[in-house]
């Protein structure tokens, strides 16, 4: 129960009124040492209700100390979507608190968010870019930051902010905590991260990665070609039971050639990409929520930190380049305990990315075929024992004793041409026109 954490009376009595009765396992493992003010490296599956888990030990603690003029907590997320989401959850626990939050992101109004800067949020949300730039511009002062969250970490050094989320850390320098959480274990670069900026923390694994969105049923479709894919994604909108539904594409322009097809066969959709302002892509997500679209089409960075209720289908169109991001991407749904779906189409440049995530999980995807549309590809015919496709291997052709390569001269005999005369030029097979030299493709 909420009612046990040792937490302020008037966020014990905001949960209440949320109605927030029993933590979630994340809750319950990171609340306690956070209220001590340990550091914390804490890893929990997306939608697992880790936003609380840090938000409550911050309040807390401002709440307990004296007001000095500054910021004095930094929340650091990739995107602005998810950073507008934790504001909104701030605001509802800090509802009986003095307690006031600030959001900084790109797309919006710089001198708007300087003026409000000036005001001095108590907890300051915003994503590592434009973070820096109010920092250069003598908008920003971090000296009295006492708790430093890094939430979505792994995702953060994905999108290339190592270096922005060093500079700001460094800025808060007189920092007593430290919270860190992603969805994985992130490798090499966020173990690196964490040692650098986290002093004797406590590691907390609230899921292996092979556990991830354990009640998200997996699934894999063969597909032909990216024409029979949309094909495939027509039939999966008008024939799965779901309430929303997120495609994921790798690029901008499949994202925007899918919705296309999507739309001209009537189905409800947005489409969601890095070249969206902030103005679709908030009307994007507002109509997704409120149900005036069913279906959204994004890309991997404009859909990170995306937490809609009711979305249940996830669709691969591409499949994710890491395990990493496949874990973040199904983690749109399935969330806080619910169930859901994820549907990879896998043509056959897709198998080997596919068998690699598979291995990453430690789990083998459920195989599907729609009968209605079966394609002629439905995998490798040979596979490795890492289950990814089999190279056919070229067979090398024996010669026959005393037999000669075409072309092959005796040492020392030279080729016959004229001297001074032109080089030999390639010519088509049919004797007409000469062909070009093609550079070989990487």
């Amino acid at each position: 129960m909420f009612a046990d954490f040792a937490l302020h009376e008037r966020l014990l009595k905001a949960v209440a009124e949320l109605r927030f009765d029993t933590p979630t396992p994340v809750q319950a493992a990171a609340i306690p040492p956070a209220l001590e003010g340990r550091d914390l490296r804490v890893t929990a599956q997306t939608g697992s209700g880790k936003t609380a888990a840090f938000l409550l030990p911050v309040l807390h603690r401002l709440l307990d100390q004296e007001h000095k003029g500054d910021v004095r907590a930094l929340i650091l997320l990739p995107t602005r979507e998810l950073a507008q989401q934790t504001l909104k959850e701030l605001e509802r626990f800090a509802r009986f608190t003095f307690l006031k939050g600030g959001l900084i992101t790109g797309g919006e109004d710089f001198k708007v968010q300087a003026a409000m800067l000036r005001k001095i949020p108590d907890v300051l949300i915003g994503t590592p870019g434009r973070l820096l730039e109010h920092l250069n511009a003598g908008n920003l002062i971090l000296r009295d930051v006492q708790v430093l969250v890094l939430d979505e970490a792994d995702r953060m050094l994905d999108m290339g902010f190592a270096d922005d989320v060093l500079r700001l850390a460094n800025e808060c320098s007189q920092r007593q905590q430290t919270l860190l959480f992603s969805a994985t274990t992130g490798g090499t670069a966020l173990r690196e991260m964490t040692g650098r900026l986290l002093r004797e923390p406590q590691h907390l694994m609230l899921n292996a990665v092979s556990e991830l969105n354990e009640k998200v049923r997996q699934q894999i479709i063969t597909a032909d070609d990216p024409a029979h894919k949309e094909k495939l994604v027509q039939w999966l909108l008008a024939n799965e039971t779901y309430d929303k539904a997120i495609i994921f594409t790798n690029t901008r322009t499949q994202a925007d050639r899918l919705y296309g097809r999507l739309v001209a066969a009537g189905v409800k959709a947005f489409v969601l990409h890095g070249d969206k302002d902030q103005k679709d892509r908030k009307l994007a997500i507002d109509r997704l929520k409120q149900g005036g679209a069913r279906v959204l089409v994004a890309t991997d960075v404009a859909a990170r930190g995306l937490d809609v209720d009711g979305l249940d289908l996830v669709i691969n169109f591409d499949m994710p380049r890491s395990g990493d991001e496949y874990v973040h991407r199904i983690g749109r749904t399935g969330r806080a305990g619910g169930e859901g779906q994820a549907i990879s189409l896998i043509c056959h440049n897709d198998w080997n990315l596919m068998s690699s995530v598979e291995r990453y999980l430690k789990q083998r995807f459920e195989r599907r075929t729609i009968s209605e549309l079966k394609g002629s590809y439905a995998g490798p015919k040979n596979l490795k024992a890492s289950g990814k496709a089999a190279g056919t291997k070229k067979k090398k052709v024996e010669k026959k004793a005393g037999e000669k390569k075409t072309g092959d001269r005796k040492s020392g005999e030279k080729r016959s041409r004229p001297k001074n005369g032109p080089k030999p030029s390639l010519v088509s097979q049919d004797g007409l026109a000469p062909l070009k030299r093609r550079k070989t493709e990487e």
